[in-house]
């Protein structure tokens, strides 16, 4: 199904059958796992798993149940996670912006602030909605301010936008898997190769997205990418079940 009932969202919300999956991110020089992203899963009360972004679109038509929602997740992907490991967390805008606009009052900041800043990074996604981009921005500027790193995720995904302003700010760049899918075209390759060559400059770090095979581990050397993510490394998958 590509969309979710008001019934079943509603079963889903009150009986908090939230989940994460940890998916590690490996450093490709030395091939050990530095951070793991926190990937949010959701089941049906028939234990079928439900696509995460069937949920978040749902939610988008109510931003106190997005922002009720995108907190539960994060205090589950946060605290159920050793606190000397790092840990990426996707954070969504609208979700962080409907309890107001003052940064030291927002919850996401305070959860953040409480599981240790140093080890967190904040993913941020970009789509074609321009106001999703000046929100991008505005959050970027809140969390550097807060010494809180961030990422710019799905980079080069053909339904995201690209804002120079957000890329200039982001401490890391992850690319979407889509590059991968892309990689005999010999134009994009140009274009992701000085975006690559724009993060090393700058002092940012890459990170490759859907890497699931050797083949692929080989181009993301080819690239001169920093890490790797994918279901190459399942075998060091960590999961956290709450349903």
């Amino acid at each position: 199904m590509s969309q979710l009932s008001q019934k079943v969202l509603l079963e889903l919300l009150e009986a908090k059958r939230f989940g994460v999956e940890y998916q590690p991110i490996v450093e490709l020089k030395t091939g050990e796992t530095f951070a793991y992203e926190a990937l949010s899963r959701f089941k049906s009360a028939h234990g079928e798993f439900i696509r995460p972004d069937y949920v978040f679109a749902a939610l988008h038509d109510s931003p106190l149940l997005l922002f009720q929602v995108e907190l539960a997740q994060k205090k589950i992907q946060l605290e159920h996670l050793s606190k000397e490991q790092k840990v990426f967390v996707n954070l969504d805008q609208d979700a962080f912006y409907a309890c107001g606009q003052d940064a030291t009052e927002n919850p996401f900041v305070q959860l953040i602030e409480d599981n240790c800043r140093e080890r967190v990074v904040v993913e941020l996604i970009e789509n074609s909605e321009m106001s999703d981009a000046i929100m991008s921005l505005s959050m970027i500027e809140v969390f550097n301010k807060l010494e809180i790193k961030t990422a710019l995720d799905d980079l080069c995904n053909p339904k995201s936008m690209l804002s120079v302003s957000v890329l200039q700010l982001v401490e890391w760049i992850k690319l979407d898997r889509f590059v991968l899918k892309k990689r005999t075209d010999s134009n994009f390759m140009v274009f992701v190769s000085k975006i690559i060559d724009f993060a090393h400059l700058t002092g940012k770090k890459v990170v490759l997205e859907g890497v699931e095979s050797e083949g692929d581990v080989l181009f993301a050397r080819f690239l001169g990418v920093d890490y790797v993510q994918g279901f190459y490394y399942r075998d060091r998958f960590l999961n956290y079940e709450a349903y």
